[in-house]
Formats: structure tokens, sequence, C-alpha cells
């Protein structure tokens, strides 16, 4: 079976987009631009097939797809978005999803985002956050108890999302930041500690064998090579400043 990497382009207005635990500075929307080429190529050289979302006029976060869906062997679970201004971009992933998957979704008064859904084999860990609520996760759970899965609330308040604190990095092995959520949630795996200095760094995408990690961290890039794990570094500042990361940029599925 093969990978497909749903991507979506940067949007124009992405200098607009929701920001929560961050300061709005200033993005360079050309050099998003290219880092996120760059950032497609770097999955296609890692198996996956890459099928690319046109934006749409307004949808400043749209590039950081993950919040839309969450894609399992079974089914695809479209979200609810916690900030009402990103709800619009649904619709444009349901037309490319469907093509791939049977669709069920989020509905009011559910909040429910991507970012906050950490699925490692059959638990879905889900962030209770800023952006996802209690009844989102109850949603989801009812969806997917039937295909085998079960969802597992983890109190989230320090950050964005569930992800920006805790990320898969080969399995049974969990990459974390110990001062925004705790390892308790997380007894049954082996948890590898970000070098403190680099606060941001709990976020990675795991495709096969390789993980897909922020040039910015080098520090944590190191102590995960130092476990044989094998890093390929892709630059994300722009979008960084964006509240977003490495996982954000792309709906992972198996063909």
């Amino acid at each position: 079976m093969g990978l497909i990497a749903i991507t979506r382009e940067v949007n124009t207005a992405i200098g607009s987009c929701e920001l929560t635990f961050l300061q709005r500075g200033s993005i360079d929307t050309a050099l998003a631009v290219q880092q996120h080429q760059n950032y497609q190529s770097v999955l296609s050289s890692l198996g996956c097939e890459i099928i690319v979302v046109p934006t749409e006029p307004g949808l400043a976060d749209s590039v950081f797809i993950e919040d839309t869906a969450i894609v399992l062997d079974e089914i695809a679970v479209l979200l609810r978005p916690g900030a009402a201004s990103r709800r619009p971009e649904v619709a444009g992933v349901e037309a490319v999803l469907r093509q791939y998957r049977t669709l069920a979704s989020i509905q009011p008064p559910g909040t429910l985002d991507g970012g906050d859904l950490l699925r490692i084999d059959n638990i879905i860990f889900a962030g209770l956050s800023t952006r996802s609520n209690q009844s989102g996760i109850e949603q989801l759970r009812n969806i997917v108890i039937d295909h085998g899965f079960r969802v597992e609330a983890v109190k989230t308040t320090k950050c964005l999302h569930l992800k920006s604190a805790v990320s898969e990095v080969a399995p049974g092995t969990l990459l974390i930041n110990p001062d925004w959520i705790s390892g308790s949630s997380f007894s049954d795996y082996e948890l590898i500690d970000i070098n403190k200095e680099e606060s941001h760094a709990a976020n990675s995408l795991l495709l096969g064998q390789n993980v897909m990690f922020p040039a910015s961290f080098p520090r944590t890039a190191d102590k995960l090579m130092t476990r044989g794990i094998n890093v390929t570094p892709v630059d994300l500042s722009e979008l960084q400043k964006a509240e977003g990361a490495t996982t954000c940029c792309s709906l992972i599925l198996t063909a």
C-alpha cells in the first residue's frame, strides 16, 4: 500500500492567522511558500504521493490541513475546528477525502482539531484544549469504537494542541515536552524528553522509519539520532510563526 500526503497551499492571508500562545510577528509569505514546497518535496522523498488541495480566499490557516480531519484505515472523520474562522476549511478537504474513505463528521456543539489527536496503533489520544471540547471528543469516541479504536482524553492547557507537546518518533516511543504535559497519560510508552532549551520541539512526523523534524531544534534532533532514530530535517521557520508545526501541514493516509 502506498502513502498519500494531502497538503494545502499557503494562503496569502497567513499573516492574519489565528494565534493563541504566540505573539503575532511578521511572516514572510514568499518564504513560507518556499518552505512549504520543500516540505512537500521531503514528503515525496519519503515515499508519499502528494495531493494538493487549492486554498481559497481568506482561509488564512488552511495550510494547516491536519486540523480538518483524522484519517483511519476504515474511515475519515471530518472535524470541526475550535476557531470559527477555520471551519470553512473543511469543505475543500472533504471533497478530496471522499475519494478515498467513507466519511463521518463532528457536529455542533463539538469542536475538535486534528492537532489534538495523536493516534498510536488502535488508541487515539485526544487533547482537551482551547480548540477541542468534551463533546467533540465524545463524538469521535462514538464514531471510531466500531472500527476497533478507543479514545483517551488528555487535558492540555499549556500549549495549542496535544501534538504540540507529544508525538510519536518510533514504534512505542514518544517525544514529549514534560513542562507542557504530564507523561502519566503515556506510561505504556518509552518517553524521550525534548531539550529544555527547545520548548516547541515535541512535534514531529513519523513516516515509516523516518522522522520529519524541524531544523530549528538541533539539540532535540541530536537526542533522537543518538537513540538510532532517522531524522530528516525540514525548515518551517515561517510556518512556526503561525503556530504551525511538522504534522500540521499534511494528512497522511494509505491508498
